[in-house]
């Protein structure tokens, strides 16, 4: 009989395809982690991995027998972890990964309500806009968007990312207003250029009946940052094309005006992402039902949209 150490080893180094990476995750030492899959090879008298220097590729016998375990082993560590989360409370160092603008405004707040209700609980909390690789990084959660659902990670949507035009009313004034997308392009736009190739983004935008349509801008301001986008269309330099949740307190103060009332660009959901919804610490899962139930309560998602 396997022992459950080597079926675990084994399945969290076929998801990331690293003994190093799977070490981190299970706290264990890469060497360890190594041993218990090879032993379990041993024992099943074949080869699981192709081993090289870029890393861990499963054999053709691998694939089928991760096929066969990987659901399993799910299923009985999420009964542990079911007890062990009822015998006590979240604990331990968390750590999460969140997206620079977003984390600050909408979750860095929620954390002082969290910390209070869960006392054991240590926040290690590290700001990038580049999606994390939860588990090379040894995250137990990540907020952010464009995140690649890789085996073993899951995700629940937060909010959308829906990006709209919007101005001062001070460079608004006296000047004709757009009726479409194509008429971007006669009004100065503060725009980031794309850091590969130097360009600016053309928007595909869409309207509430789901016509689409290219909306080409005539930069006269380049920045690359939105928090100072965002400072330059206040300052009335021109239209800006940012995300509702970054601006949606100027909208609803008038500091801000949308162009283009009826049309918006989907750059797709604000998620949280964690491992294995099956298999979660507690602190994992206390942050998780934390969060998510504090955006419902708000109704965050829906003051987010654009429709």
């Amino acid at each position: 009989m396997e022992t459950l150490s080597n079926l675990e080893s084994f399945v969290r180094s076929a998801e990331a395809a690293s003994f190093s990476a799977a070490a981190r995750r299970l706290a264990l030492t890469p060497a360890a982690v190594s041993r218990n899959v090879a032993q379990l090879e041993r024992n099943l008298g074949v080869r699981l991995f192709q081993r090289s220097t870029r890393g861990l590729t499963l054999t053709e016998a691998g694939v089928r027998f991760l096929h066969a375990v990987g659901a399993g082993l799910d299923s009985i560590q999420g009964a542990i972890a079911d007890v062990t989360t009822k015998a006590g409370e979240p604990a331990g160092v968390l750590k999460l990964s969140v997206a620079p603008r977003f984390g600050r405004k909408q979750v860095l707040p929620l954390m002082p309500a969290f910390l209070a209700r869960y006392p054991g609980v240590t926040l290690d909390l590290s700001f990038d806009n580049r999606p994390a690789d939860l588990i090379a990084g040894g995250y137990d959660a990540a907020i952010g968007g464009g995140f690649e659902l890789t085996p073993g990670v899951v995700a629940r949507e937060l909010v959308p990312a829906h990006m709209v035009v919007v101005a001062a009313p001070s460079y608004l004034k006296g000047r004709k207003r757009p009726a479409t997308p194509a008429d971007l392009a006669q009004l100065d736009a503060i725009a980031m250029r794309s850091p590969e190739s130097g360009k600016v983004k053309v928007r595909k935008m869409r309207n509430r009946h789901g016509e689409e349509m290219a909306a080409q801008l005539r930069p006269r301001v380049f920045i690359n940052d939105p928090d100072a986008i965002c400072s330059a269309a206040l300052m009335g330099m021109g239209i800006a094309t940012l995300v509702v949740a970054d601006v949606v307190e100027h909208l609803e103060s008038g500091a801000l005006k949308r162009v283009l009332p009826d049309w918006y660009e989907d750059a797709g959901p604000i998620s949280l992402y964690f491992t294995s919804q099956k298999l979660l610490p507690a602190k994992t899962r206390a942050f998780v039902d934390f969060v998510t139930g504090a955006f419902r309560q708000r109704g965050l998602a829906k003051r987010y949209s654009a429709v």
